[in-house]
């Protein structure tokens, strides 16, 4: 039997209905807002997976073509691998989901979200994390929520809650997050530069927005929730665990005196090993002892920042780790820079190219868009000195790289002030936290060395949080074990005005909106203080692009005339690329872009073009090639692919025999008498002086 709940968020409604779909899952909802609708469905295996220290959480979500009334492009008419989208969907899912299913449940835990229906108002990606959250809910799988999804965009100065997409178009923020009752537990989007405490807000307006989704969740369950599952903790007895700390404590303590990563985890992974064989532990508890050990290594880094203000590395809680920036340290890339922070290293170029070379993009609500702008990050295992090959990009590569393309899209000059298609690819060379924040300061500095006419440096900084009870530290640019093993990981990105770029995810519940403003001021202090290193590297964008960066130039032609520039077949196209390499893409609204490596073949095209879309005009005078020469006359293609008669009459003095005064090939000036109804043009060479 279904049932169905509802729950208004801003001005619209969304129903969660159970019962009459995908019955053999765990837990099965439908999420509906408009006429888009989304099926999401929670399955957990029987036994648990051996030898893993982790929640094995996957998430996928997918869209279908059919759900918009669409069939896929492409040759094979059907959807393939997941598309970035569809990832970064699939992560903004997965992240405010893990930490809220429990400790040592080790069971796998699948969810799949399918979008069954998409309209042109609402998204379907804020529907899906709601409705993983419901079908865990309802389901036997442990879990500690509910959560939901609420879209928060600025628009005209007031926050919207799920905003359609007509009303996203004109937003000066946009974010999607996560909230429980009392907590904010995820957060993902960007802005036009806006402040902190406009960004606090926003996210404070989302948490109540998502109130009427979680008593909506909760009267589902009460209705048609499963009991739920027991399972195995990975607690050791209180004397094993006595003894680990007994032992430990002070060597791990000791530990975080080495500032070098590689350093600290040999020293630590050789005392857990000295440990099991001073002791003897059975080999049937060193797995669950490993588990252990690392709790233990996160609450005496916790407790030893928050009494005594000192970080793994020596820091104090705002210090960042020194800072390094070469700008342009190879040759051929049109732009690059090497950003240096601690042991994080990005290596950024910038590659220009033509309007030909954008990134075509099929969506949900956009249909087929062209990127002008894309930024790809890849994170080589060498980058952690680990021996693994090196594979195609991760969930994680795509979500990072989205962050920092979200960071420095709003600074990217308009179409028709740098023509040039931009890719900005980061190659992570060391990682020791914060590598997207490091990506979009390398990003912009090699933006900036490319000569693409930024108004502003971006940077990013890592934020962390220590919280215990009442007492909390807020720790600028974390490292990769305050990363795991604090409260907060809170990564903000900017430029001096304002924020560009966010992203967050929060293990604690209750997080208070002064604690929230005050880690966003600090992370702005940091920020700053990041921008200066960057403009003392390289102040402003270089004031021209590389000599091996292709030449272009946006031309302006009658929209209707646009057919004519491309020929028969394309004829014009090809010859312009063939014959005077020149790369001739037509875009609406009749701009015409060319490209090549010469600027005078560049000339000779656009002369070219605008003699074909020029109107011949009566009375004006040309000079032309003859084609054609017959008995009567000559005929003159005055303008490309436009030809008059210039008959024997009309010709300056006396001719007997036209074929032995012109031949094909000659230039003759020529002015026009009259254009006939048929459009031919009749021409005269009286009194005109000819070439020589």
């Amino acid at each position: 039997m279904m049932e169905r709940v509802l729950a208004k968020v801003g001005e619209g409604e969304i129903t969660i209905e159970s019962g009459a779909y995908a019955k053999l899952a765990d837990g099965a909802v439908v999420v509906r807002q408009g006429g888009t609708a989304v099926l999401v469905t929670a399955v957990v295996s029987e036994e648990p997976l051996q030898g893993i220290d982790f929640v094995p959480l996957s998430v996928d979500y997918r869209e279908q073509s059919s759900a918009w009334g669409k069939i896929p492009g492409g040759f094979i008419k059907r959807e393939g691998k997941p598309t970035d989208r569809e990832v970064l969907v699939s992560r903004v899912i997965d992240r405010p989901i893990r930490p809220m299913l429990p400790e040592g449940f080790f069971h796998d835990v699948i969810i799949t979200a399918l979008t069954l229906s998409a309209d042109d108002k609402y998204d379907p990606d804020v529907l899906a994390i709601t409705g993983a959250s419901a079908a865990l809910h309802i389901s036997r799988i442990p879990f500690d929520g509910p959560i939901a999804g609420v879209r928060v965009c600025m628009v005209n100065g007031r926050f919207v809650a799920n905003p359609t997409y007509e009303e996203r178009k004109g937003a000066d923020l946009e974010i999607v997050m996560a909230a429980g009752k009392e907590a904010i537990v995820m957060v993902e989007g960007g802005a036009k530069e806006v402040d902190e405490d406009t960004l606090a807000e926003a996210l404070y307006f989302g948490l109540e927005a998502v109130q009427e989704l979680l008593r909506a969740q909760e009267e589902l369950r009460r209705r048609i929730g499963q009991p739920k599952m027991s399972f195995e903790g990975m607690e050791l007895t209180e004397e094993l665990q006595n003894l680990l700390e007994a032992y430990c404590s002070d060597k791990i303590l000791k530990s975080f005196e080495l500032e070098d990563k590689r350093e600290r985890k040999t020293y630590q992974s050789n005392l857990l090993k000295e440990f099991i064989q001073v002791h003897q532990i059975p080999e049937e508890l060193h797995f669950k002892l490993g588990y252990n050990y690392k709790k233990l290594i996160s609450k005496l880094m916790r407790k030893m920042v928050l009494e005594g203000g000192r970080r793994i590395d020596g820091r104090g809680p705002r210090d960042i780790r020194p800072i390094s920036v070469e700008v342009h340290p190879f040759e051929r890339p049109h732009g690059s820079a090497i950003f240096t922070r601690g042991q994080t290293q990005a290596f950024a170029t910038a590659t220009l190219g033509s309007p030909e070379e954008a990134q075509m993009v099929e969506s949900i609500y956009g249909g087929e868009t062209f990127k002008r702008f894309m930024l790809h990050y890849n994170f080589p295992p060498f980058s952690t000195g680990e021996a693994k090959p090196w594979g195609p990009p991760r969930r994680r590569e795509i979500g990072h790289g989205a962050l920092a393309e979200r960071a420095i899209e709003p600074l990217i000059p308009k179409e028709e002030e740098f023509p040039y298609i931009i890719r900005v690819v980061s190659n992570i060379l060391e990682s020791n936290g914060s590598t997207s924040m490091a990506t979009v300061c390398a990003g912009s500095l090699a933006l900036f060395d490319a000569g693409v006419p930024l108004k502003r440096h971006v940077a990013g900084i890592a934020m962390g949080l220590i919280m215990e009870g009442d007492r909390y530290v807020i720790l600028s640019d974390i490292l990769g074990d305050e990363d795991q093993l604090g409260d907060m990981d809170f990564k903000v990105a900017g430029t001096e005005e304002g924020i560009t770029s966010v992203q967050m995810d929060i293990k604690v519940k209750g997080l208070p909106k002064e604690v929230m403003k005050e880690a966003l001021h600090q992370a702005k202090e940091g920020r700053l203080f990041i921008l200066q290193k960057m403009y003392e590297a390289i102040p402003e964008p270089r004031g021209e692009v590389s000599p091996y960066a292709p030449k272009i130039e946006i031309i302006t032609i009658p929209e209707e005339k646009s057919l004519l520039v491309i020929g028969p077949g394309g004829r014009n196209v090809k010859e312009f690329r063939q014959k005077y390499g020149v790369s001739v893409w037509i875009h609406e609204g009749g701009k015409v872009s060319l490209t090549s490596s010469s600027k005078e073949a560049i000339e000779e095209v656009k002369r070219i073009i605008q003699g074909i879309v020029a109107d011949v005009e009566v009375g004006k005078v040309y000079t032309g090639k003859i084609t054609r020469v017959e008995p009567y006359g000559v005929f003159v293609e005055i303008l490309p692919g436009k030809v008059g008669l210039l008959h024997v009459s009309k010709m300056e003095g006396y001719i007997k025999d036209v074929r032995l005064k012109y031949s094909i090939g000659d230039e003759i000036v020529v002015k026009v008498l009259e254009i006939d109804e048929q459009g031919r043009s009749k021409l005269t060479n009286v009194g005109l002086s000819q070439p020589a």
